[in-house]
């Protein structure tokens, strides 16, 4: 695969990702939550820190892992790049490698300009090119929305370790565009592992 496809592959992918942000941050209040099937529902939260919902401690935990993952990025965007012209690399390893740097990129986004870009979205609709933002530089939230409860409230047995006599959901992350990317190109390295390091055309 060419870097230039590459870089297409990408593009669409921060398109969608973004969009699919936006449009749910300036159209549903923090919280707020539309079902499309019982199994998939619209549910708007704000991510403050890693996956999960993990926080770093302390004044600048957040900006730490801003700043951590800009790096990580321009690791990633060297490694494509590098994989394309120096190795002639599998189209698995090049596609996964897009995969999770359009992914980091579009969570970037949103954690260096959303915080000045938006208002707060708590019972409220948030406006872009707020004047009067709900963060800084560096410090903004990263907006999630997609959530799978393909299973809700299950009652667990009391004989299941940790998670017995409570209610149990599967699926029950919240997450975007962009950590799907991130999520498939890393599938793909662990399950095409042998032919995504191959050199060569795969």
């Amino acid at each position: 695969m060419s870097l230039r496809k590459a870089y297409f592959l990408i593009f669409i992918l921060l398109l969608v990702d973004q969009v699919s942000k936006i449009y749910v941050k300036t159209n549903f209040v923090l919280g707020e939550e539309v079902t499309v099937f019982n199994w998939f529902k619209i549910h708007f939260i704000e991510n403050e820190g890693m996956a999960w919902g993990t926080k770093l401690p302390g004044e600048y935990g957040k900006l730490f892992l801003t700043v951590f993952r800009i790096f990580a990025v321009a690791g990633i965007g060297y490694w494509l790049w590098d994989s394309v012209r120096n190795h002639k690399s599998s189209n698995y390893l090049i596609v996964a490698i897009a995969l999770i740097f359009a992914g980091a990129l579009g969570n970037i986004i949103d954690s260096v300009f959303y915080g000045v870009i938006f208002n707060e979205s708590y019972q409220q609709l948030a406006v872009m090119f707020s004047e009067e933002p709900y963060g800084t530089w560096f410090h903004g939230q990263v907006v999630d929305m997609f959530y799978f409860p393909i299973i809700k409230d299950f009652p667990m047995p009391e004989w299941v370790p940790f998670i017995g006599g409570r209610p149990f959901t599967f699926f029950n992350a919240i997450f975007n565009v962009a950590d799907v990317a991130i999520s498939t190109g890393v599938g793909i390295l662990i399950v095409f592992n042998k032919k995504a390091f191959h050199k060569g055309d795969a």
